[in-house]
């Protein structure tokens, strides 16, 4: 298969005024180019994930790079055999990312030590480090930096209490801090700063970019990276795979992800083809018989077919 296309990851913190105006220009630019893709503008600056052909990617890269604010942006470059995206939206929100902070992060003025690939690879084998995963508990059950702490949260904005309750398992060690594409970091690692930890660096341009690096050839990560976007997980390791993530149902290796069949829930959860068919798609019992699992609706399940798959399973519709 070609890929002709290119998925483009980037972020820039930069004052934008009257951000909302701002978006909805930016949207129309995009739509005359033919990209498709998410991103997030704010008046502190502006994140996207946006995909593409070559030639309209490499146009948005020079529309980007001849705005003053955005002329030093780093864009990360997936190729990739089709959109990643179906639709384009540009979207004005508060803050980039949110940690619910009452004193908000302002990356600009404070924030950690930016380290290269090399100089965090070679931290992480360091004894008296801690390495913290500043994504969701989903995102790191994909894949992850090998002995990386895994923090108990489902949405970034709860990871400052989390560490909160373990601050004393880390205030004494190096911190380092990684995500996706480094902008979580910006924030979390000034925070971690604010907060009194002595020595925080982060990776800087994120594990995207610890992937590329033609020196450590994404070492030492395990699995692979969730992105938001068709593609959902992404290779990193160029020196071994080795698979992390593990299935929802039975604990054998895993790295497909689903979506709970009930609509309500839509739990993200590592499955294979067989167990999703097995258990309806749904994550708990209570899922599979939702009225609105989606999984039976698109398969056309009658209701005794259901019922032979519960039974299967030794469950029975109430």
């Amino acid at each position: 298969m070609t890929q002709d296309y290119r998925v483009l990851l980037y972020y820039q913190y930069v004052p934008i005024e009257n951000g909302e105006q701002f978006a909805q220009a930016h949207l129309a630019a995009c739509k005359a180019l033919g990209i498709k893709g998410r991103i997030l503008v704010a008046d502190e600056g502006i994140n996207g994930t946006v995909s593409g052909t070559f030639e309209q990617t490499e146009a948005y890269i020079k529309m980007m790079h001849a705005d003053p604010r955005f002329a030093e942006t780093i864009f990360k470059i997936d190729l990739s055999e089709d959109h990643a995206f179906k639709k384009m939206h540009v979207r004005y929100r508060k803050e980039l990312v949110s940690l619910n902070l009452e004193d908000d992060i302002d990356p600009l003025a404070l924030t950690g030590a930016y380290l290269s690939p090399k100089e965090f690879k070679d931290a992480m084998l360091d004894d008296n480090t801690v390495v913290i995963d500043a994504r969701n508990d989903y995102e790191f059950d994909l894949g992850h930096f090998r002995g990386a702490v895994r923090p108990d949260i489902r949405s970034f904005r709860e990871l400052p209490q989390w560490i909160r309750d373990h601050k004393e398992e880390f205030m004494e060690k190096r911190v380092l801090t990684y995500c996706t594409g480094g902008i979580r970091c910006e924030k979390f690692s000034g925070w971690l700063v604010r907060e009194g930890f002595k020595d925080v660096g982060q990776l800087h341009g994120g594990i995207a970019t610890y992937g590329k690096d033609p020196e450590v050839r994404g070492d030492l990560w395990d699995g692979q990276m969730y992105v938001f976007d068709s593609r959902i997980a992404v290779p990193i390791n160029h020196v071994e795979h080795v698979i992390v993530g593990k299935d929802w149902f039975d604990g054998t290796p895993c790295e497909r992800y689903i979506n709970c069949g009930n609509p309500e829930c839509n739990r993200q959860i590592l499955a294979s083809e067989a167990n999703e068919a097995t258990y309806l798609g749904g994550c708990r019992h209570e899922c599979r018989i939702h009225p609105r699992n989606r999984y039976i609706v698109s398969h056309h399940l009658s209701e005794s077919e259901v019922a032979e798959r519960l039974h299967a399973i030794h469950e029975v519709v109430a």
